[in-house]
């Protein structure tokens, strides 16, 4: 039975969910326009680099951010993340060659690579464990608020300002979400201070072992969302479609509608039975995105992106926090991330390897995304058999 006479709508929550819209805005709204970027520098063959070389530093800072997180608290680790976003937006108008750009999609990663992992412990922490999946649910809803805001408020910072005010923009919004996270209260106990042994990590710091089949989900279902931040814009360009965040426009709403609705719907029907319903409408959505080859045809495609993830992120994480250790889920998120950044970053490395510009490739590359899904959803069948 849910508890319902917990409130999860508490000011701690509120700050958490809000701050994570912001921190979402800030480093999403630069994606649809870094293609054009670094082509405008001379890099148009490095495309590929742009999501991959930042999923590379956020997954290798996963076991640090999980490391502290678990150690000296949660509340320390939030901000880091959304500071280097900060940090990034005003060097990119500095670092104007091809290898500085690079170089600062390293340094952006390691937001990613901290935040989200101490903003998931922390949610865990604050809600009963009969309502993770909702609270996880309305957490997602605002990074999703965020990941839809962004690219479109991106795109139209550009289309009438410039490059250097659309990275300004983004600094300013980091900067907000930072402050959002002021006067969250610590939830960790038996807290440790920071030391250099804080950082020296071991094997069995990196990987949290029970969380390994929500890890590989993960990791098969995020290959495709790598591949759709590389390709998308391109794609969108070539349908005729002016706004370049568009897609992720659509995409992000269908997925707050699907959240408002289902919200609670792990809790009540089983994580493995929902994750398996999500994985079908994923493989549709990028069937869909290859083969219907017009405008309406990726709008149309897009909400049923959005729907399929707007249902699965949520309970991944849910199911991640139910089979973690609960002096451990710091590592356990990270494990998680791992799995995350690494579909990314590889799904954005091979589609841009193999992409080299020539449109037609996309819908193969689409459909190899679906055969991922396809492996995911057998292994759910593997696992639905299982006891939860």
């Amino acid at each position: 039975m849910i508890n319902q006479k917990y409130s999860i709508y508490t000011v701690n929550f509120a700050l958490i969910c809000v701050s994570s819209l912001f921190f979402s805005a800030s480093y999403n709204m630069l994606i649809p326009e870094l293609p054009a970027y670094l082509s405008n520098l001379g890099g148009a063959e490095y495309k590929g680099l742009i999501i991959s070389l930042f999923t590379l530093t956020a997954g290798l800072s996963r076991p640090f951010s999980g490391k502290i997180t678990d150690t000296i608290g949660r509340k320390p680790v939030m901000p880091i993340g959304i500071i280097v976003c900060i940090i990034c937006g005003f060097l990119y108008p500095v670092l104007t060659t091809i290898s500085g750009f690079l170089f600062l999609r390293l340094l952006h990663g390691f937001s990613t690579g901290f935040s989200p992992t101490a903003i998931s412990a922390y949610i865990a922490d604050i809600v009963p464990k009969e309502r993770w999946g909702e609270a996880f649910g309305i957490q997602g809803l605002c990074f999703g608020t965020g990941l839809a805001l962004g690219p479109a408020l991106g795109s139209f910072i550009k289309m009438y300002y410039s490059f250097d005010v659309l990275f300004y923009s983004s600094s300013l919004i980091a900067f907000i979400a930072v402050a959002l996270l002021v006067n969250a209260k610590e939830t960790l106990k038996n807290r440790q201070r920071f030391s250099k042994s804080t950082l020296k990590i071991s094997r069995n710091d990196i990987i949290a072992i029970e969380v390994l089949p929500s890890a590989i989900i993960t990791f098969l279902c995020y290959i495709a969302f790598g591949v759709i931040l590389t390709l998308i814009p391109d794609w969108s360009d070539y349908l005729g479609i002016k706004n370049k965040g568009t897609f992720f426009i659509v995409f992000t709403i269908s997925s707050l509608c699907i959240r408002f609705v289902t919200r609670k719907v792990s809790d009540n029907y089983g994580r493995k039975m929902i994750i398996m319903m999500s994985l079908i409408i994923l493989f549709l959505a990028l069937i869909l995105i290859g083969f219907l080859d017009t405008t309406n045809g990726l709008l149309i495609a897009a909400v049923f992106y959005g729907l399929a993830m707007g249902v699965l992120s949520p309970t991944l994480n849910a199911w991640t926090v139910d089979m973690s250790d609960p002096n451990y889920r710091g590592k356990a998120m990270a494990t998680m991330y791992i799995a995350l950044e690494a579909g990314i970053g590889l799904g954005a490395f091979f589609s841009g390897w193999y992409y080299q510009d020539v449109i037609s490739k996309i819908p193969l590359i689409m459909y190899a995304c679906a055969f991922m899904v396809f492996i995911a959803f057998i292994y759910m069948l593997y696992k639905l058999k299982e006891k939860s």
